[in-house]
């Protein structure tokens, strides 16, 4: 059982033993907490995560690209290197530690459900990839978890 994710998950197959019964919140199906350290994390601070790192990408963009808010050319080209330095921040972010610099900041992890202690760079980069699509990450099920958390075995839980 990984260190992240305390003795209250059991794996994939967890969810299987109470799938059909009323949820009364996100993780309760998996055995997680309704709140605090271990419980799933709403939607609402994960937007507020990803903002965060998506702030951190144009900061770090601007140290190189100097925006220039009037010439669409430069803002496409801006926009493009700040959407891959995202992608560089939250791959490598989520396979070496589990976490971006803003999931950190919000008290989020990204664990694997089979209780593996890294999530690793075979799950960390389609995982981010769909994020970037968008719709796997806005599409979740009772347990709080998106497409792209569900397709690859992860889950995204409170730290604190």
């Amino acid at each position: 059982m990984s260190r992240w994710t305390g003795t209250w998950l059991s794996g994939p197959g967890a969810a299987l033993d109470r799938a059909d019964g009323p949820v009364r919140y996100r993780g309760e199906r998996l055995g997680a907490p309704e709140r605090g350290l271990g419980s799933v994390a709403s939607n609402g601070v994960r937007l507020g995560a990803l903002f965060i790192d998506l702030v951190l990408s144009s900061l770090v963009t601007s140290l190189f690209i100097r925006p220039d808010y009037d010439d669409p050319t430069q803002m496409w080209r801006f926009n493009y290197w700040s959407g891959l330095v995202w992608l560089l921040i939250t791959a490598v972010g989520v396979s070496l530690a589990g976490f971006t610099p803003g999931k950190a900041l919000l008290g989020l992890r990204v664990v694997r459900m089979d209780g593996t202690a890294l999530v690793g760079p075979f799950r960390a980069i389609p995982r981010t990839v769909l994020i970037a699509l968008i719709i796997p990450a806005v599409i979740t099920d009772r347990d709080g978890r998106g497409l792209h958390d569900r397709l690859l075995g992860t889950i995204v839980l409170r730290t604190r």
